[in-house]
């Protein structure tokens, strides 16, 4: 919800004018430093939010007025518009870091569209004195100008800002409140002392090293604290670690979680930015990760460079399924600490076995008894609980009703420990998801991808749920985006981009993604496929999907109908999945059993 700083009125809006003033001043700044393209963007966006169009504002929209592009655009295929977005956003905020820091009017893009926030900026006070500032809103009473998950992104300072600066965040303005709740938040994750910071017991810590500066300039010593700085600062919100600044250890020093070193340099080759990272076990020196990243300075700009370095290297160590979560399960997976428990989940996860589902159970359960308040647990024994609605014709399970009370609960109470906490809004959204309510299911994945947009996971499951609620586009925007940073077990999100070219009628590229997602995983996906084939006439590999589901997993050709219309909400989906199926020879019964 917005800050109660904020308030949606017209009574301190001298005119529409002013932000078309407003717009003229940051285009023609200097500290503007995009090219023109990113100019006529932000134009072409806040002009049309300014006549009335904003629910126009769409990727198909904006790549044919801004890039040229013609009808046979698609933005799962040219992300253009998103990337572009995406180095406006950051822009905007270099803009009021600098020469807009005293501008009254302030022009955001939130995360999540691309329709433009204006706000008035009242009572300013001096740069020195930290004390709330207040906005107001510009955009007509009738539109909503704000989610809560947008607040919620815009609350994470930048740790390199001083403090007078800190009512500004990459999402847009917020007031210095919001933020100073933020950075106690942000420090504690981030321990800089020795100490085991408490709630972090059983929790990998990495220990992010200043990365070396291997060309010896000032610029280059500069930029490698700098992507330091940035690569913390996405590290703090991955809740599955810890991440400190020096070796931790506990007060009778022992080391009591599996402690990482996350190591880099950095080389400046003429507009080139190289740069290596990799993370490495202390216990025995072992390189676990390891990858280089180049980059042209002339493309996005030095500090949008290496803010994306940054992203990428701390969403390749610690997003679910990577390299911690991969390298130690045999070793570590065993006891109840929370550690042992979250590898067991993501180890159940890529077998996906009705014994690891078990064993993770199990682990979970027992961790959950010892440790009643550790809001990672809770969510991953609801995720283990609501794998048995989303995986049943895998896992064997059937699930009831009391089954989702007890996953709604744990989200809940996961939630209540800690409400930005992605794990357990993501574990809330599919609670209330497989529960029929999609509104909140929604909401709790926007606030959980607002709290930490690099979770891949978090990416790609609230990425599902847009798309089978009919908001195919952004849907499908979240899932490749997922996709193109290896989310989820091998395989998995790839039956969602199947989804999304056979619903935009692209079959053939449906086929072909289809065919690239882990058949094995869950019979579900041999559906998806049969349906695809159905259509597409192919009725000799139709017949193969068939056979196989009809002997591995014929309880779900029983239930298919309520399989579908629970997960497709919009009637139009289930009609062409349905047709599919049809023509693939598999009917469809109207009244499927509930066994």
């Amino acid at each position: 919800m917005p800050n109660a700083d904020v308030n949606r009125a017209g009574s301190d809006i001298s005119s529409p004018e002013e932000v078309q003033q407003q717009l003229e001043r940051i285009l023609s700044s200097p500290e503007f430093r995009l090219p023109e393209r990113a100019g006529r963007f932000l134009e072409f966006v806040v002009t049309e939010t300014l006549a009335g169009r904003r629910d126009y504002l769409k990727a198909f929209t904006i790549a044919q007025a801004v890039f040229g592009r013609d009808a046979s655009f698609d933005a799962q295929q040219d992300p253009c518009v998103r990337i572009e977005a995406g180095r406006l956003r950051r822009e905007l905020e270099h803009y009021y870091l600098t020469a807009g820091v005293a501008d009254r009017v302030i022009i955001t893009i939130p995360r999540g569209g691309y329709a433009p926030v204006f706000e008035v900026r009242q009572g300013a006070q001096p740069a020195d004195m930290p004390k709330t500032v207040q906005t107001a809103s510009l955009l007509p009473p009738g539109d909503d100008w704000a989610q809560a998950a947008d607040a919620v992104s815009r609350e994470k300072p930048n740790r390199r800002l001083s403090w007078h600066r800190y009512w500004l965040s990459a999402g847009g303005a917020v007031v210095v409140l919001a933020a100073a709740v933020a950075m106690l938040q942000h420090l504690k994750s981030f321990n800089t002392g020795n100490e085991i910071p408490s709630g972090a017991v059983g929790r990998p810590t990495i220990v992010v090293e200043r990365f070396e500066s291997a060309s010896g300039s000032g610029v280059a010593s500069d930029i490698s604290q700098g992507i330091t700085d940035d690569i913390i600062e996405k590290l703090v919100a991955f809740n599955d670690i810890v991440v400190a600044a020096a070796l931790p250890h506990n007060r009778d020093g022992q080391l009591s979680q599996p402690i990482y070193a996350l190591q880099g340099s950095i080389r400046l080759e003429g507009e080139t930015l190289r740069s290596t990272a990799r993370l490495v076990r202390r216990a025995d020196g072992t390189v676990i990760w390891a990858n280089n990243y180049d980059a042209d300075m002339k493309v996005q700009g030095l500090l949008q460079t290496q803010a994306s370095l940054a992203e990428d290297i701390a969403t390749a160590v610690a997003r679910p399924f990577g390299a911690i979560f991969q390298t130690d399960t045999a070793n570590i997976a065993g006891s109840a600490d929370a550690f042992s428990c979250t590898l067991s989940y993501y180890s159940y996860r890529s077998e996906m076995t009705p014994q690891a589902q078990e064993a993770a159970k199990s682990c979970l359960k027992h961790a959950a008894e010892k440790r009643p308040d550790d809001s990672n647990i809770a969510a991953f024994l609801s995720l283990t609980y609501l794998d048995e609605f989303r995986f049943p014709y895998q896992l064997n399970t059937k699930p009831t009703a009391a089954t989702l009370v007890t996953a709604k609960q744990l989200a809940e109470r996961a939630v209540q420990l800690d409400p930005k906490n992605a794990r357990a809004l993501q574990a809330l959204m599919l609670a209330n998801f497989f529960g029929n309510d999609s509104t909140e299911a929604l909401r709790a994945g926007e606030a959980a991808y607002a709290s930490n947009p690099n979770d891949t996971e978090v990416a790609g499951e609230y990425g599902l749920r847009l798309a089978m609620s009919g908001k195919w586009d952004r849907g499908c925007e979240l899932i490749s985006e997922a996709v193109g940073k290896n989310a989820g077990p091998q395989g998995y999100y790839e039956v969602g981009m199947a989804l999304c070219a056979f619903m935009r009628g692209d079959i053939q590229a449906a086929e072909l993604w289809s065919r690239m997602s882990d058949l094995n995983y869950n019979p579900m996906h041999r559906l998806v496929l049969l349906s695809i084939l159905g259509t597409l006439g192919k009725s000799a590999e139709a017949k193969e999907q068939m056979d196989w589901i009809t002997a591995r997993s014929p309880a779900l050709i029983l239930n298919v109908r309520r399989e579908v219309v629970r997960r497709l909400a919009r009637f139009e989906d289930q009609e062409r999945f349905f047709a599919g199926l049809e023509a693939a020879g598999l009917p469809v019964r109207d009244d499927a059993p509930n066994n």
